[in-house]
């Protein structure tokens, strides 16, 4: 287990130059193909949004599962820096169809999801991730435990304790084999931080591989601001923490 904490005794203050998000006009970065692609799933087909280096494969992929606020502008520029950094990143429209499906509904939306990754010529089927914001957060806990064909996940302001309609992701802590990253802001009143400290002391009893990456002052959501993917040093440093993250654990053996 390893974590990260900001902030005085429990908590330091993000105040370090960080490294700039990966684009595809930096010349250190992939340059990048992008647009908007149907997932089918059910005989419904999700409207979704996919991003992929140029480069000759086969790459690692993440599969993105945006907010409860919908597939905004800032998960598209997300997925691009992903792809600039050399995943096949596909974000999948969950709410094409309603606003608030059922768990097992976006379950097998997301398995149809890695089929489609894993049937890309561009793809190395073995090195898919995953990872969700707020109820997305909440899915990449209640998945990881569920779904073996990922390798690494990352949960950013998820929650642990929430049912929705089948379980809260607590409840499968203990068949957790995949290896994940929490991402959360000390002022999320939404997803309290005390409910994710005891989802991490719960993790570290079952002996589960994780990371805590908490951000002082941040709020629920801190990621996008107005639709937007906020530009400033906490976002880019969250970001990096995630890439990095894919970037080790993803990585060929």
């Amino acid at each position: 287990m390893k974590i990260k904490l900001l902030g005085t005794v429990l908590f330091t203050l993000v105040v370090a130059a960080f490294a700039p998000f990966a684009s595809a006009q930096d010349a250190s970065s992939s340059e990048i193909q992008s647009g908007d692609i149907d997932v089918t799933s059910a005989d419904k087909a999700y409207k979704s949004y996919l991003a992929a280096p140029t480069a000759a494969g086969p790459h690692p992929a993440i599969v993105l599962i945006h907010s409860f606020r919908g597939l905004e502008a800032g998960y598209r520029t997300m997925v691009d820096e992903l792809a600039a950094r050399g995943f096949v990143t596909l974000a999948v429209g969950w709410q094409t169809f309603e606003q608030s499906p059922s768990d097992d509904v976006v379950e097998q939306l997301v398995n149809d999801s890695v089929a489609l990754l894993s049937a890309r010529e561009d793809v190395d089927k073995e090195r898919i991730g995953l990872t969700g914001f707020c109820a997305g957060g909440r899915y990449t806990m209640l998945f990881l435990p569920q779904i073996d064909t990922f390798k690494a996940g990352v949960a950013w302001y998820g929650f642990p304790d929430n049912p929705g309609s089948s379980q809260a992701p607590k409840s499968l802590i203990s068949d957790l084999k995949t290896p994940m990253l929490i991402i959360h802001g000390t002022e999320d009143t939404a997803s309290p931080i005390a409910g994710i400290f005891d989802y991490a002391s719960a993790l570290k009893a079952a002996k589960a591989s994780f990371e805590l990456k908490v951000y002082a002052d941040e709020p629920h959501g801190f990621m996008l601001q107005n639709g937007e993917l906020r530009q400033d040093d906490v976002a880019k440093d969250a970001f990096n923490e995630m890439a990095d993250y894919f970037d080790r654990k993803l990585a060929v053996e």
